[in-house]
């Protein structure tokens, strides 16, 4: 089995994170579950929505060098505007990058 790959900000280590790497991974998204332990990374994407999501949660939106660009908060039911020059996006559940310490400007990576 392979090793759970991390969310990594300036060799700080964020989280344990689901890497969504197919289109079907992609459109699945966390629909359909009550929580969420790490993060979850999208690449492409530059918007997501929480349209039959059971929690809010955080969004970053990542530039093509993985720097984030936009942070927002979105309870379920709702459709995020795509931000642009977004290539990628991290979800966590809502809190998550608040107590993590991340901030728009901040370089992310994931590493396995």
């Amino acid at each position: 089995m392979a090793a759970m790959p991390w969310l990594v900000s300036d060799d700080r280590v964020l989280a344990s994170v689901e890497v969504a790497e197919t289109p079907a991974m992609r459109r699945r998204g966390l629909l359909r579950r009550d929580a969420i332990d790490g993060a979850l990374f999208l690449q492409p994407a530059n918007s997501v929505h929480t349209i039959g999501m059971r929690f809010a949660i955080d969004v970053a939106h990542l530039d093509d060098e993985s720097n984030v660009l936009r942070i927002v908060t979105m309870r379920p039911g709702r459709i995020g505007r795509p931000v642009p020059g977004a290539r990628a996006v991290v979800e966590a559940e809502s809190g998550s990058f608040e107590r993590w310490g991340l901030s728009v400007g901040d370089h992310v990576e994931v590493r396995r």
